[in-house]
């Protein structure tokens, strides 16, 4: 065989391993850039099966598997994981479909420590493994804001400090709430986002005897964030969040009634994080 018979069959033999390689797509899409330390750190997988074969994830006798690889910033070593969950729910995806999943990292690996980390999704179908790019995020301690400690009864042992942080989220100054045991046992709870923070007012914490933890925010000019967490010594969790009005314009008890369980809200001279 010459030689002028040999490059066009390189060319179409590169060609089709191209082909191959992109039948089957995986992206993960953050959604966020920062995420505070404690958060889950959702995301968003999207999955696009241009193959003629049929993807099947999580269901029995299916040999498919989908996970994420995450690592630290500047490493090549990903991180170990913790536990063995499934990184999303079980899926299947027929010849030219597509799928988006949720996942969340900070379920699946230690993201405690505060720093620059990046995720790579990963599909392994047929033998054969189909790589995402990869995604930059950070994980960031914030600013705290308040503070507030719980003592238990019934666990003398045992102190729950919670903190009220601050940072920014979709050009959006957002609260934040985390908690941490000390004492007995040690642990860290989930940090929640509770949404869009006005800094017209400071934000206030309160923990009552009968195990409610409330949080009252300001997060538009005339209404306020109420949410209400249910915290026992061996959970901790979000039961509800309302908006309350402003009390300086609203007049109906019941309003009056969910600021005086929260502590009230006092009127500020001027902007509270001026004073900190």
């Amino acid at each position: 065989m010459t030689m002028k018979m040999l490059v066009p069959l390189v060319l179409f033999a590169s060609a089709s391993a191209f082909a191959s390689t992109v039948e089957i797509s995986v992206d993960l899409k953050m959604d966020c850039l920062d995420y505070v330390v404690g958060e889950r750190v959702r995301a968003v997988v999207d999955v696009a099966n241009s193959s003629p074969d049929r993807i099947s994830v999580g269901y029995p006798n299916s040999n498919d598997s989908l996970f994420i690889e995450v690592f630290r910033s500047g490493s090549e070593v990903a991180l170990d994981r913790i536990g063995k969950g499934a990184f999303v729910s079980r899926f299947s995806v027929d010849s030219n479909e597509g799928q988006k999943l949720e996942t969340f990292l900070g379920d699946h690996y230690a993201l405690s420590k505060a720093g620059k980390y990046l995720a790579k999704p990963v599909l392994v179908h047929g033998g054969v493994r189909y790589e995402g790019q990869m995604r930059a995020f950070n994980v960031v301690p914030a600013m705290k804001v308040g503070s507030a400690l719980q003592m238990f009864s019934n666990r003398p042992g045992l102190r729950r400090e919670f903190e009220l942080l601050s940072w920014s989220r979709k050009s959006k100054e957002h609260l934040f709430l985390a908690a941490h045991d000390e004492g007995d046992a040690t642990r860290s709870w989930v940090t929640t986002d509770l949404g869009p923070l006005m800094r017209m007012n400071k934000p206030k914490i309160s923990v009552l005897k009968t195990g409610e933890v409330i949080v009252l925010h300001r997060y538009t000019r005339d209404q306020f964030c109420r949410s209400e967490f249910w915290s026992l010594p061996d959970a901790l969790e979000l039961q509800k969040r309302e908006t309350v009005m402003d009390p300086e314009t609203a007049g109906a008890e019941r309003v009056k009634e969910l600021y005086k369980e929260s502590g009230g809200v006092k009127p500020a001279d001027r902007p509270w994080w001026k004073f900190w």
